[in-house]
């Protein structure tokens, strides 16, 4: 059974939701249209943002709805993520927290999908 490899999420318009992600990301997609943008990451997944209105078959749901995770190795990465996302503007949905599974942070992207960063609780 093959594993995924691939995330799509749907934007409203791929173009702003590719420079939000290059800027995001720091690494620019490595395939881009007017309805579609491919980014490659480092750690092998693909990201893609597929325009809402040319999903086919039809996309039923609203913005939202899906969550990246973003691994980092300590809670002052953590902070320092959240204050770079801060500055960006982004919505906060969850300021930095202690929770069961690490320290985090959760903000929105401009279609509504969440960005949560974490540092895995030590055992």
């Amino acid at each position: 059974m093959p594993h995924p490899n691939y995330i799509l999420l749907y934007v409203t318009d791929p173009s702003a939701s590719a420079a939000f992600y290059t800027a995001l990301l720091a690494c620019p997609p490595v395939e881009a249209s007017p309805t579609f943008a491919l980014f490659a990451l480092d750690s092998g997944l693909m990201l893609g943002l597929w325009a809402r209105g040319s999903v086919e078959p039809a996309a039923s749901l609203g913005g939202g709805g899906g969550e990246l995770a973003l691994t980092v190795a300590s809670e002052a990465a953590v902070d320092a993520c959240f204050a770079d996302w801060r500055a960006r503007g982004l919505t906060i949905l969850q300021p930095p927290t202690h929770m069961d599974f690490g320290y985090t942070c959760v903000v929105a992207d401009p279609d509504h999908h969440r960005l949560r960063v974490f540092a895995p609780a030590r055992p």
